[in-house]
């Protein structure tokens, strides 16, 4: 091919453009710094007699939520700015699926009038692909050492499908349901409501791990190998998470004024500091309730619950306000926590996390912050998508959760109802006793404490 023929659109790629890149491109590693800390948090938490097993299965099926994002996922999130442009939800797709124009063009050579700052774009498919991955970890953790193998890697890919059309509904500024009101910083909803929806479906349909609330003939009780090793994985994704909010703004004139996803006023200080305070509010509450009860789980839990609280709205709160908010979200995972212990449901992680602080932070958001200017796409003055046409309220914000939370229930029970009426979802009880490292990879640990193999 003759280059000289070859267009070429320097404003694709101006040092402005490389700037902006540059932030979006340090949320991928921010993203997988998170995928490092539940690993960590995994090993930390799971019975040593599963725990190569429970890694490996975390870790294929981020890669299979991570490939299927590529193959399909960002065309659905991608179609609200079609569709606020006069195109559609096959244009969006038809662009950006894994052979789309869009997805596999040269940003220099494409018209910034047919598609300006494709760089950007294209890195939030990595983004995005990421996060798609880190869903099923979280739902993994919901059903780990319980469910089979091959049921979870299908889950997997219906999963990243489903919550890649959520986030059209539920994440960044002219969605359906964004546009009408509802405000998510962070992707709450479809990142961590909707797996846990799916978990509630699920659950109730596997069978209890051995140990877990009653001692078993074999295995007396449920053990952590290193809670160490858990807090660790806490602070990496502590770690990580800055780099991940600054890909949660949007970068405009003047120079780099930011606004957040939802198109709310916000600033990169503002952002930083509302993260910051909702994990240390989250951190002292989770003390007061470790020391006061004596169970070290709420050390853990206290500052993901401060965060989960907080994460819908890092935009828009005053530190002052995100601290209070933090504060309280412990409490409510305490609740949660101990209602379902009461009820032997053996599910610790995303129902007390993201069920129960999720919700309770976006209620707060829309009890704290009703009336906030957000929503529509900067630049454009009229119409149903105009710059912060609407405002946040709190009957959006109940309606989003049920949106989120109804979502993975439902193709949690479809998945799952049409899964056990072919090749089944549990495991059998030897596998539950003995262990998969053992059963599946043949692998004997040395260091398996004696009270496992009494």
């Amino acid at each position: 091919m003759n280059t000289e023929t070859v267009p070429f659109f320097a404003e694709q790629v101006t040092l402005n453009q490389l700037v902006q890149n540059l932030v979006y491109a340090s949320g991928t590693v921010g993203a997988i710094m998170v995928v490092v800390g539940l690993l960590l948090i995994d090993a930390g938490t799971t019975r040593r007699a599963n725990l190569f097993n429970s890694t490996i299965e975390k870790t294929v099926g981020f890669f299979i939520g991570f490939t299927t994002y590529f193959f399909i996922g960002f065309g659905f999130w991608a179609a609200q700015y079609y569709i606020m442009a006069d195109a559609t939800l096959t244009d969006s797709l038809k662009d950006w699926w894994l052979g789309g124009a869009m997805l596999n063009a040269v940003a220099q050579h494409v018209d910034p009038a047919v598609f300006p700052g494709l760089n950007t774009f294209q890195i939030f498919v990595f983004f995005l692909a990421c996060f798609a991955g880190i869903l099923n970890m979280l739902f993994h953790f919901a059903v780990s050492e319980r469910m089979t193998a091959r049921a979870y890697y299908v889950f997997s890919v219906v999963a990243t499908i489903a919550s890649s059309i959520l986030s059209w509904f539920t994440w960044g500024s002219v969605g359906p349901l964004t546009n009408a009101g509802f405000h998510d910083f962070f992707g709450v909803g479809f990142v961590y409501m909707f797996p846990a929806g799916m978990a509630l479906a699920v659950v109730p349909m596997l069978p209890r791990r051995p140990g877990m609330f009653d001692p078993h003939p074999k295995v007396p009780g449920y053990f952590a190998p290193s809670i160490g090793l858990a807090a660790g994985g806490l602070l990496t994704i502590f770690a990580g998470l800055p780099m991940v909010i600054m890909s949660c703004l949007f970068f405009v004139d003047p120079e780099a004024m930011a606004v957040s996803v939802t198109m709310a006023t916000t600033s990169v200080g503002i952002a930083l500091n509302n993260y910051a305070l909702a994990w240390a509010g989250g951190a002292m509450m989770g003390a007061v309730l470790s020391y006061a009860t004596g169970k070290y789980a709420y050390l853990l839990l206290g500052p993901l619950a401060g965060y989960v609280a907080g994460a819908s709205g890092f935009d828009v709160y005053q530190p002052w306000q995100m601290f209070v908010v933090a504060l309280g979200a412990p409490l409510v995972s305490y609740a949660v926590y101990e209602f379902m212990q009461k009820r032997r449901i053996d599910e610790h992680k995303l129902i007390p996390l993201f069920v129960g602080a999720g919700a309770y932070g976006m209620i707060v958001l829309g009890l704290f912050k009703s009336g906030t200017p957000r929503g529509g796409y900067v630049g454009i003055t009229e119409g149903i998508y105009a710059f912060q046409h609407g405002a946040i309220s709190l009957g959006m914000q109940i309606a989003g959760i049920v949106v989120c939370i109804g979502a993975g229930a439902v193709v949690g029970l479809v998945t799952a109802w049409v899964l056990k009426a072919t090749i089944g979802i549990d495991v059998s009880e030897q596998y539950l006793v003995e262990g998969q490292d053992k059963l599946r990879w043949g692998l004997e640990d040395d260091m398996v404490t004696r009270e496992e193999i009494r």
